[in-house]
């Protein structure tokens, strides 16, 4: 029969350093083993000597959002002041669990900040390329800017859900009715592209 499985938290005393040998997920300190990391203990010994003691998380860490990251998001909800977004990838890795984030007004565009208003850039649906300005915490969002050439909405369906064609930086078009709507249109670079 297996041993119990043994799970630990960050800074707790596990053994003395006589009993074992530090490994991945701990630390020392006054002659002891803490763990480093929030898991399960483990201790493995060869040939007689001391037991290597390591602290392993079940499951890989989760990528996280971080200032500077290029995001895309999918918006959720739109007012005069901000677009309430769902992250769902960090660069080209796709998230297990969706953060929220918040496009504001004063960050849609690098230009006539001012003449901005969020329902002529994003609509719900709208999957954006976005970068992290501000990082969350438990209460608020991610900070995100699409005031560059190269991020705002790349995916964006008509009210007869068609996916729209970008025809302008400004401008996307429904190639079944060819009604014009607005939005903050994107320059998507070629390495982005699929083909």
């Amino acid at each position: 029969m297996a041993p119990p499985v043994r799970y630990c938290i960050p800074g707790e005393r596990l053994c003395n350093l006589e009993e074992g040998s530090p490994g991945s997920g701990t630390y020392t300190r006054h002659g002891y083993i803490f763990s480093s990391l929030a898991g399960c203990l483990t201790k493995t010994s060869e040939n007689g000597a001391l037991p290597v003691v390591s602290v392993m998380r079940e499951a890989e860490s989760q990528l996280l959002p971080d200032v500077g990251s290029i995001v895309t998001c999918k918006v959720s909800s739109i007012n005069s002041r901000f677009a309430k977004v769902h992250i769902l990838y960090v660069g080209s890795t796709p998230l297990k669990n969706s953060f929220r984030g918040t496009i504001r007004k004063e960050d849609v565009r690098a230009t006539e900040k001012d003449k901005v208003e969020i329902y002529k850039s994003f609509r719900p649906g709208d999957i954006v390329l976005a970068k992290v300005i501000s990082l969350g915490d438990a209460q608020s969002n991610y900070l995100l800017t699409t005031a560059e050439n190269e991020l705002g909405v790349v995916v964006a369906h008509s009210e007869s859900g068609v996916q729209m064609v970008p025809i302008s930086w400004c401008e996307m078009q429904c190639p079944k009715t060819h009604t014009k709507e607005f939005r903050k249109v994107a320059r998507v670079q070629p390495e982005f592209l699929q083909t």
